[in-house]
């Protein structure tokens, strides 16, 4: 359905913006099990897809990386927001905001962010937990 009756007005949209605004690259937010639509968004003119929601189905980010990571770049995907950062401890935290930044960063690019929305009710540490790991794996690259 979204190849036919969404994709043509996607692709001259972002035509428009190629053609007017080179500088510029598309960043489309769409949340949830979308994999089966990313060659398709990819075609209409995507560049960047935000979040990347880990825990959606379809959406493992080995497979996300090795089919679409040369084409796309993730913004997102650092830590699932829903489970995660949530239930988990603070080693989990760090050991799955280091697995995603190390799957995710190659090809293309890759914006380090949480899935999504931090909720309201995580404790100061685990969100600390996130960016310092994020932050210590920068440091290693520079």
């Amino acid at each position: 359905m979204y190849k036919q009756l969404i994709q043509p007005y996607h692709g001259k949209m972002y035509q428009y913006v190629r053609n007017h605004f080179s500088q510029v690259k598309v960043f489309l937010h769409s949340c949830g099990a979308i994999a089966p639509l990313i060659p398709s968004l990819i075609d209409a003119g995507v560049d960047i897809l935000n979040p990347v929601q880990i825990s959606a189905r379809g959406m493992n980010p080995f497979v996300l990386k090795k089919e679409y990571g040369k084409q796309i770049v993730f913004w997102g995907g650092g830590i699932n927001t829903q489970h995660t950062l949530n239930n988990g401890s603070i080693d989990e935290i760090k050991n799955e905001t280091c697995d995603m930044i190390d799957i995710f960063p190659p090809g293309r690019g890759y914006v380090f962010n949480q899935v999504h929305n931090i909720q309201a009710n995580i404790i100061p540490e685990k969100i600390l937990a996130v960016y310092d790991t994020a932050l210590s794996y920068r440091a290693q690259c520079i």
